[in-house]
């Protein structure tokens, strides 16, 4: 059976292009051209995968990401002009898997959307994980993390980079191998997205509870190491 795909974009001759490229490619695609009208097809469509844009009439990209993470963990890519690295953390904290910039070449969004689909079947088939560092545990199956049973909120991204250091524990992970991580391979942005997260990460958890869980190893990466 063909991948189902949700194309939500505003610019109408951007939004044929990409559909006929996605059915050329074998693909079915529905399209939206304003956030409200994409939520509701989202929310009641099955679809395998979301292309999202950011700037939309209606409802913005970044709301219509947050409202569709209630009910499903469907594969959100973002589509959008902006190139800032605040801007790609505030989606992928909202709970998209990957960001492309506009202009883009439509073999990058092919590869991009393969992966994301790739990735998001792995996750179905993986079995559930608890992890303990330093009294924080982290129960993959019901994406909670605590400490001493008090639970700690998380975004999507700080969830997958701490399951990722957790995973790894005592073994020094570079930039570059914990973007790929998180972000997927096909992730071209900024390595420094993964300091900001660290940084929300130690605030959560470290300064909140007076404990030392992330390593800084200078001039490689991070690490939580504990004997």
């Amino acid at each position: 059976m063909n991948k189902k795909i949700l194309l939500i974009e505003d610019e109408e001759q951007i939004a044929r292009f990409v559909e006929l490229e996605l059915k050329h490619e074998g693909y079915e695609v529905e399209k939206a051209f304003d956030g409200r009208t994409g939520l509701q097809m989202a929310e009641s469509g099955n679809f395998d995968l979301i292309l999202l844009d950011i700037m939309l009439p209606e409802l913005n990209g970044l709301e219509v990401l947050r409202r569709i993470r209630k009910s499903t963990e469907v594969p959100v890519i973002m589509l959008t002009a902006r190139d800032a690295v605040m801007d790609k953390v505030s989606g992928l904290d909202a709970g998209a898997d990957d960001y492309i910039t506009k202009p883009f070449a439509i073999e990058e969004l092919l590869a991009r959307i393969r992966v994301a689909l790739k990735k998001s079947g792995r996750k179905g088939k993986q079995e559930s994980q608890k992890l303990t560092a330093k009294g924080v545990v982290l129960d993959d199956e019901r994406h909670e993390v605590s400490f001493r049973g008090e639970r700690i909120e998380l975004t999507h991204r700080e969830f997958e980079l701490l399951k990722t250091l957790m995973v790894n524990k005592n073994i020094v992970l570079d930039r570059d191998c914990l973007l790929n991580q998180v972000c997927g391979y096909e992730y071209t942005g900024e390595t420094n997205v993964i300091d900001v997260y660290v940084r929300y990460l130690r605030t959560k958890i470290d300064d909140r509870f007076g404990i030392k869980l992330i390593s800084t190893i200078r001039g490689v990466g991070y690490a939580i190491k504990e004997d």
